[in-house]
């Protein structure tokens, strides 16, 4: 049985698709944190069958637009003093900014380097994403 403890202050980043904690990871840039992470994946779930878990021991600015985008059926868990003091639940933003990248050459974001990254949310249906720019459409493959 694998045992990670609970946490005194920080996050529990709960319900992710199994397989998209890399994603939330990545994209949060977990990796330039001071504090411990702990990433599980393939946790069994009664909901879900299986699930991944990040728990975050410390403070961070936490982008619930990031988390939306990457999958809206996550549960954020704000733990303070070992307890939960408050649940969240991430939406599909709208738009998306400097979280993901144009990939097409000719667009202007690609050529002007100080333009920000925007993806307009085009189709909630299929979770599709295009460029503001040029309306070249993410690709999350």
């Amino acid at each position: 049985m694998l045992n990670i403890s609970g946490i005194q202050d920080g996050y529990v980043i709960d319900h992710i698709r199994a397989g998209k904690s890399m994603d939330i990871y990545k994209y949060l840039r977990l990796d330039k944190l001071d504090c411990q992470v702990a990433i599980i994946k393939n946790a069994t779930s009664n909901k879900m069958g299986k699930k991944d878990i990040i728990k975050v021991q410390g403070d961070m600015d936490l982008n619930l637009d990031i988390l939306g985008f990457v999958d809206d059926q996550i549960t954020v868990n704000i733990i303070r003093g070992g307890k939960i003091v408050k649940k969240q639940k991430p939406h599909l933003p709208e738009t998306i900014t400097n979280v993901i990248r144009c990939k097409n050459p000719r667009c202007i974001s690609t050529v002007e380097q100080e333009l920000p990254q925007r993806f307009k949310l085009t189709d909630a249906a299929t979770r599709t994403y295009r460029c503001i720019y040029c309306e070249e459409k993410f690709d999350s493959k």
